[in-house]
């Protein structure tokens, strides 16, 4: 019977979820807690024919890859690929899956939440609140502001959506431009034009450290940067010197180049940062349906049917 490895769930969602009972019969081994390591990661795989991938805490590197001679799938809960050596992966014909679109509601409201919370400045007021003060801040009006996305994926444009439905407007750059429902720009007037800027892309060789200084230079002082995509994207120390130095007024951040965020981290000190942890398409919904196609990929897998391919 085709073995089947859930290396990495933890804290559990697989398992307590309604998607796991599809694998009843089915020879699935789960161990306890996450891989610790590389070595410990390939000491629970190294015998599997099919991996569902929970974390992205697990490196599948090339060494770990090399290592696995049974394995055929890796079957990723979400859409990141970035903790995949696809290129490897390729070589040695593992197929690569992910769940894409499952999260895109959860993660676009969440996106809009921290918009909201940066602008209104919510959680500094309400510190202020309950320590016996009564605050008359100025904050921001988002409607006839400029919401600028950076990625037009699925979650992108349910951002513009939302964006548009409290009266923003839209301005987008992404790779592959198409349509005429967005008004497309150069990358640089993303960060020139717009009040507020909410990064939509994934992260690949081709994004990472994408958005730098010189982007944080052309934005306005007033605006506000959102970042619900991947934190390697951005150069976390950038950002912080235009945050602490006022050259943009608020952020709100649901990734970090480290997670989770370290301790030390400067993001802690800023009182113009809305932090989250990594969490904006973790809601019961968006969770389910995405450990469902996660399991569905397996079963087409099995069956030679058309999966969510990546590699």
């Amino acid at each position: 019977m085709t073995r089947i490895v859930i290396p990495d769930d933890h804290a559990p969602v697989m398992v307590p979820s309604a998607a796991y009972r599809k694998l009843a019969g089915f020879n699935v081994y789960v161990p306890d807690g996450r891989p610790a390591s590389p070595q410990e990661l390939l000491a629970r795989i190294h015998d599997a024919e099919i991996v569902i991938n929970i974390r992205s805490t697990s490196r599948f590197t090339a060494e770990v890859l090399s290592e696995c001679r049974d394995l055929r799938l890796i079957s990723i809960w979400g859409t990141g690929t970035d903790h995949v050596d696809l290129e490897t992966a390729r070589a040695r014909g593992i197929r690569v899956t992910n769940t894409p679109g499952v999260s895109a509601i959860a993660v676009a409201e969440h996106t809009l939440s921290l918009i909201m919370a940066a602008a209104k400045q919510t959680v500094a007021i309400d510190q202020q609140v309950r320590k016996g003060n009564w605050p008359r801040a100025l904050t921001l009006q988002l409607r006839g502001k400029t919401l600028g996305l950076v990625g037009t994926g699925i979650i992108g444009r349910e951002v513009a959506r939302l964006g548009r439905g409290i009266g923003m407007k839209v301005i987008a750059w992404t790779f592959h431009p198409e349509g005429d429902a967005i008004e497309w720009v150069a990358f640089e007037d993303v960060f020139r034009r717009s009040d507020v800027v909410s990064v939509h892309v994934r992260q690949s060789p081709e994004t990472t450290g994408m958005i730098r200084c010189q982007h944080f230079e052309l934005m306005k002082p007033s605006s506000i940067f959102i970042n619900t995509a991947r934190g390697a994207i951005v150069r976390e120390p950038d950002l912080i010197e235009a945050l602490r130095s006022g050259r943009i007024s608020a952020a709100g951040l649901d990734v970090f180049e480290t997670e989770p965020l370290p301790r030390n981290s400067p993001l802690f000190g800023l009182p113009n940062v809305v932090l989250s942890p990594h969490c904006a398409g973790i809601t019961p919904e968006a969770t389910e349906a995405g450990l469902d196609l996660a399991i569905e990929n397996v079963f087409a897998f099995l069956a030679g049917r058309q999966m969510n391919v990546v590699a």
